[in-house]
């Protein structure tokens, strides 16, 4: 028996016993991973395989935290969720990514000590997102981000602020969140007085309740104060509140802490105190943020012509229904978005027949959302202390609406400026201030400035200036928020999903957490320009949270997109017209459930037909105007909670035949359907029960041929889950190979190599030659960020890689895709070289303050064998024009040549071709004139055409 059917064989045995949740993965299995993947990429087949960073930058991501200079604020750095750390010397105009080095781009704190120039970041964003990726402890670097020290706290994953004393760098006190998806003990405030090298953890309040902020006193860095957060996330619901939540004060800088927020101290207690920031002007008087989720009083007064709403109909009769009058109900009815065949008299009828309760009407506005923006919540309620935290009284008399959602979980800081006790900033979707100590409120948003805000500096020295981190970037303010300056030069954008179609040159589409969808040419140059030209290359053609992308290939004017919980569109890019597709459940039916990222796919066979995943896989015929669902319910059901689950997450069809359709959900299940729907066979039994279905991928080789993968991310485990069926699903083979621990977000195969497969974790990109026996990893240009999607440009041999964190990365892998047992047995392998086209241009400068224009031809090849080799030019008679040596590594290589030639190679051509004089350019320089040459690297040679 072959290893692969053994393995399947196992498989199938082993669905017949019930599996137990995979636990979340230990600290030491995360270290050893990252060890793993730093030895694999120094080995690597691939590793010199040249990634290219392609944006779009305009739009930015998700900043969790700034530090700025006092002495010189127009140097800063940036902390973004998943996209690293950034530093500027000249006030945002450009940035430097000083992460990139590390094991990871997650962050959720930074602090810097700037008398040492010392920097920590605390990686793991301490928001509770769906994307608030696990961190791998706390990192310290004194040379600017060239190397960073692992300093250890690796299972704390997710970071709140770390304080740094004033005098000394090596003593720390750090707020840990800890797991997301889980419980566990390294959470609480720890604190360190040896840099790191050991850590005592002084405050630890229970295994779900972590520290979410941490503050200490401008001009006293004894006193202390720490929130702690008690919450509970799981796929299908998030509680963001408990009676762990409280205030700690700590008096010795952090080695012990007392509870203020007591039952005698105003501020409120019990199992509705959610997530709580705190400011500190000085010992005495301290702001508190919190989000309440303690139910508000139901003082609701109905009057003869109040409207209905959707509560009214949970309690209904028949019989008071059909009394209704027609006028309101139909009000109602188009007010909430019922298709048009419900109007008052149809849906009195179906009452009547007893087909529909009044109940239903409710049940039928039921959404992903509803039970979060539907539970009427406090919300944002703001407290302050003027006795160091002993007492605290509510600042403001009204609700604070406008500015959670419901979603306080996302946000929950406060700050107060250091020039006046009374002047405060609270923020969430808007940021607004107060000048009279939180009693009245005003917003500060502006045109340019993104919503959903995370971080502010107020300058010490000027009050006045602000720097905010929010979605959308960095925004910086001279004036107290009248007028604010967007600093969006980073490539930071949150990518969930990307695409490409035929055009050339070809577009790139993509939608990305909560900046919309955008689409750009995929040679777009990324940079500056455009400011003189107001037309930045890419273009936002969504809002919302963008998802996922299908063109038409017929006619890419023609594409199919939208926003969260299945929210998509027919989108025509030429006309600018938008249709909404959302297929709708039937009244008296249970809504369809929509995941955050639903879904779809236009049919390979007929580009009218497009596929739609809810709960349910739906059907259209005719390009999203009507649908039908060719499937029971392919999940396990859903589970009571205020998240959408039991939900589809993948969807592929057969190249080779219409109607063999696979569906993948988030609770597990794979499906697959070799009659269009007709009847469908559960294909999952032999996988780990409850785990993400990440992706489900129907060959476009065999069409016997699977590939899945699943993700345990939501249950805080990394281990890798990816397999392999030859057989449509009825057997597994596991591909996960040497792959380094970490979530599977996708897999891909390569359109002309069979053998070959892509494949993107939580934490990087990864190649197989042999199907999934053994794998490779790409680290050139690429950091060590998660990768949600990957595609490939088949016309152009283009690798596109959508990171959330990094925007898009892009390779050529054409060379790649010529892999096979012939390369590997020859010692070098030169790629075919396209030809260049020869410029007048090449050497010269258009002035005499310009840098001269030089060219540059990669030449690709594979070498066998690590060592020294030497490349040389040479003419078609033979001539050496040129040669330069290689530090060649075992595997792809890539060298820039610059298209010179020596002095002894000019006098060769010169000396075989009379008539040809060859001058030397403005930077003193000779290049080959037009013509044939040739490029050898050992025993292998390519020609090479300057035309």
């Amino acid at each position: 028996m072959t290893y692969s059917r053994f393995f399947s064989f196992l498989l199938l045995v082993s669905s017949c016993f019930t599996f137990a949740q995979q636990p979340a993965t230990a600290a030491e299995t995360v270290n050893k991973a990252l060890e793993q993947k730093r030895d694999m990429a120094k080995t690597s087949l691939v590793k010199n395989v040249p990634f290219e960073n392609i944006g779009p930058t305009i739009m930015s991501g998700r900043v969790v935290d700034v530090d700025v200079n006092p002495d010189m604020p127009s140097e800063f750095y940036v902390g973004y969720a998943s996209g690293g750390v950034w530093h500027t010397v000249n006030n945002g105009t450009t940035f430097t990514p000083i992460l990139d080095s590390s094991d990871t781009q997650n962050v959720g704190d930074i602090a810097v000590h700037w008398p040492t120039r010392t920097l920590y970041v605390g990686t793991g964003e301490n928001n509770a997102s769906r994307s608030s990726y696990a961190g791998i402890g706390l990192l310290k670097s004194t040379d600017n981000g060239k190397t960073w020290e692992n300093l250890g706290l690796m299972d704390a994953h997710h970071f709140a602020p770390i304080l740094i004393h004033p005098d000394n760098p090596d003593v720390l006190t750090i707020g840990v969140t800890g797991h997301l998806y889980s419980r566990n003990q390294e959470r609480g405030v720890y604190k360190t007085t040896d840099g790191g090298k050991t850590w005592k953890q002084t405050l630890f309040v229970d295994d779900m309740s972590g520290i979410i902020d941490l503050q200490h006193s401008p001009n006293n860095y004894n006193v202390m104060f720490a929130t702690s957060w008690t919450k509970d996330r799981k796929a299908w619901n998030f509680k963001g509140n408990g009676s762990n939540s409280a205030i700690y004060k700590s008096t010795d800088a952090g080695d012990t802490w007392t509870k203020v927020s007591t039952e005698k101290s105003g501020f409120p207690i019990g199992d509705g105190v959610g997530r709580i920031g705190v400011a500190v002007f000085n010992d005495d008087v301290v702001y508190a943020v919190h989000d309440s989720q303690f139910r508000r009083p139901d003082d609701k007064k109905k009057g003869d012509n109040d409207g209905l709403t959707k509560d009214d109909f949970k309690t209904m009769s028949n019989a008071d229904f059909l009394a209704l009058d027609n006028k309101k109900l139909n009000t109602f009815l188009r007010t909430n978005g019922f298709q048009e065949k419900y109007r008052a008299e149809n849906v009195k009828q179906m009452v009547r027949s007893g087909n529909v309760k009044p109940i239903d009407l409710a049940k039928y506005l039921e959404d992903a959302n509803s039970m979060l923006f539907d539970t009427p919540v406090v919300g944002a309620e703001v407290y302050k202390s003027t006795d160091g935290g002993s007492t605290w009284k509510k600042t403001h008399e009204d609700y604070l609406d406008g500015i959670y959602y419901s979603y306080g979980y996302y946000f929950g800081h406060i700050h107060v400026s250091p020039a006046n006790e009374n002047h405060i900033y609270i923020y969430g979707v808007p940021i607004v201030k107060s000048k009279d100590g939180g009693k009245t409120f005003t917003s500060i948003s502006a045109e340019n400035v993104h919503a959903d805000h995370h971080a502010l500096w107020i300058n010490p020295k000027n009050p006045n200036h602000l720097v905010d981190g929010n979605d959308g970037g960095i925004n910086i303010s001279y004036d107290d928020g009248a007028n604010w300056i967007k600093n969006n030069s980073p490539s930071v954008g949150q990518f969930y999903a990307i695409n490409v179609d035929n055009e050339k040159p070809y577009n790139v589409y993509g939608g990305l957490q909560d900046n919309g969808v955008w689409v750009g040419a995929h040679n777009a140059r990324e940079n500056k320009a455009w400011h003189q030209q107001g037309q930045y290359p890419w273009k936002s053609i969504m809002g919302g949270d963008g998802m996922q992308v299908q063109i038409d290939n017929r006619n890419s004017n023609i594409v199919y997109t939208g926003y969260q919980f299945g929210n998509y569109y027919r989108l025509n890019l030429d006309t600018e017209e938008q249709t909404y597709i959302q297929p709708k459940h039937t009244l008296g039916e249970n809504p369809y459930r929509f995941n955050w990222q639903t879904p779809i796919l236009l049919s390979p066979h007929n580009q009218d037909i497009l596929y739609l995943g809810g709960n349910k896989l739906m059907r259209s015929m005719n390009q999203g105007n009507d649908w039908e669902a060719i499937s029971a319910d392919l999940t396990n059901g859903g589970k009571k909670g205020n998240v959408a689950y039991g939900t589809l997450t993948s969807i592929s069809e057969s190249p080779f035949q219409f109607g063999l359709i696979y569906t993948g959900s988030d609770d597990g299940l794979v499906y697959v359907t070799k009659n269009a729907g007709g009847s469908w066979t559960n294909i999952s039994n032999a996988f780990p029960k409850d785990l993400w279905v990440s992706r489900v991928i129907a060959s476009q080789h065999k069409k016997e041929r699977v590939y899945v993968t699943l993700n345990g991310y939501r249950w805080d485990d990394f281990k890798v889950y990816a397999y392999m069926s030859d057989d449509y699903g009825q057997t597994w083979k596991d591909i996960s190979g040497n792959i380094p621990a970490s979530p599977v977000n996708v897999i891909k195969e390569d359109p002309k190599n069979e053998n070959m497969l892509y494949l993107g974790t939580d934490n990087g990109a990864y190649l197989s030659f042999d199907m999934g026996q053994s794998w490779e990893v790409f680290s050139e240009g690429l950091p060590n960020v998660a990768i949600h999607d990957m595609v490939v440009q088949s016309e152009a041999n283009d690798l596109l890689l959508g990171t959330h964190g990094r925007s898009i990365y892009k390779a050529n892998i054409e060379a790649l895709q010529q892999m096979n047992t012939d390369l590997t047995a020859k010692p070098i392998t030169i790629f075919e070289v396209s030809p260049v086209r020869h410029s007048s241009r090449w050497g010269s400068a258009w002035s005499q303050w310009s840098d001269a224009y030089e060219p540059s031809k990669t030449i690709q090849y594979f070498s066998s064998t690590s060592g020294e080799k030497t490349m040389t030019v040479m003419s078609e008679n033979g001539a050496v024009l040129n040669s330069m040596q290689l530090k060649a590594d075992k595997g792809f290589n890539y060298v820039d040549y610059d298209l010179t030639l020596s002095e002894k190679g000019k006098k060769a051509l010169e000396k075989a071709n009379k008539e040809l004089q060859i001058g030397k350019s403005g930077n003193g320089k000779y290049y080959l004139p037009k013509g044939n040459y040739t490029l050898k690297i050992g025993e292998s040679v390519a020609k090479l055409e300057i035309k």
